[in-house]
């Protein structure tokens, strides 16, 4: 396992080695006091799910993502193939495999375009999946229930594939690899925070329909604090300017909670609420990334303006 490790390896970096402590041991200081409180109530049992999950997820993420390239982008990858995995097992599809593999090729292309930093391919495989997925009928003879499942197909591929691979291109900005680290870590903390105190924060729900959890009080407290947290790990971004770190805690807060919120509205329709679980935590793995389909576009759009 040695010679992954090169000289272009994030771990070499002493800056990542003390981002990762740093991280690592406030998960683990977190866990320590929550779990004398585990079993207080529903809200403190969600939150000891949550970081008993990342008590596993965290040293994992954080060893893989600091090898060498490609390594980095091949983890995100089987992430967007995972998550696009649970997609289809919300939607009840995998009995149309065609589909299913149309978009796993998809995201397969994207991330081979992402380490080739190749926008013009990255960008035209949206049109590609729904090239293929339109010879689907024709292919098998049938045109029942085809425009759904063509749009179901694309709907997984631009959600799960196309924008959560934002990610991999973020990965080819100056430091890119620590402002991936910077957007996962203010998204989850976002969502954890959020979920903890909205049992304390009463008031309107923001979609009571959609969400009974979080309240708009406790969602404005939690994106207040994640800004909070934007500015004080700001030394992962390569420019330290209030715009750029203002900018990332406002795309982290606000578009975790709406991708959060969309992949709800997916959910409920489908009549699916989780499909197995995450590890040892809460929910299921779509449920762990679905803030960032819309914050890792978002984020690389509002950059590269801001370059």
């Amino acid at each position: 396992m040695n010679n992954l490790f090169t000289a272009s390896a994030a771990w070499d970096d002493p800056a990542y080695q003390q981002t990762a402590l740093i991280v690592l041991l406030v998960i683990f200081i977190g866990a320590a006091v929550n779990f004398f409180f585990r079993k207080k109530n529903q809200y403190s049992r969600v939150a000891w799910a949550s970081i008993k999950s990342w008590l596993v997820l965290a040293p994992l993420m954080f060893g893989l993502m600091g090898l060498r390239q490609p390594f980095p982008i091949l983890v995100l990858t089987a992430f967007a193939l995972f998550g696009a995995k649970v997609y289809f097992q919300i939607m009840g599809m995998f009995h149309q495999s065609y589909f299913v593999y149309i978009c796993y090729a998809g995201i397969a292309g994207l991330g081979v375009f992402s380490q080739m930093n190749n926008l013009t391919l990255y960008n035209e495989m949206p049109m590609a999946v729904l090239g293929l997925s339109c010879l689907v009928p024709l292919v098998q003879r049938n045109y029942k229930n085809m425009i759904q499942y063509i749009s179901l197909t694309l709907l997984g591929f631009i959600f799960l594939g196309w924008s959560f691979m934002h990610l991999a291109l973020i990965l080819n900005f100056e430091s890119g690899l620590y402002q991936v680290m910077y957007l996962l870590i203010l998204t989850e903390f976002c969502d954890n925070t959020n979920l903890s105190i909205s049992r304390y924060f009463k008031g309107p729900k923001i979609v009571s329909e959609i969400n009974s959890k979080r309240t708009w009080l406790s969602t404005l407290t939690a994106i207040g604090l994640t800004i909070i947290l934007a500015y004080g790990m700001r030394h992962l971004l390569p420019d330290r300017s209030d715009k750029y770190w203002l900018a990332a805690g406002l795309i982290a807060s606000f578009g975790g909670v709406v991708g959060d919120l969309v992949m709800s509205v997916i959910r409920r329709d489908a009549g699916v609420k989780i499909v197995g679980s995450f590890i040892i935590g809460r929910g299921d793995f779509l449920q762990r990334v679905d803030r960032l389909i819309f914050v890792a576009p978002i984020y690389y759009f509002v950059m590269v303006a801001l370059s």
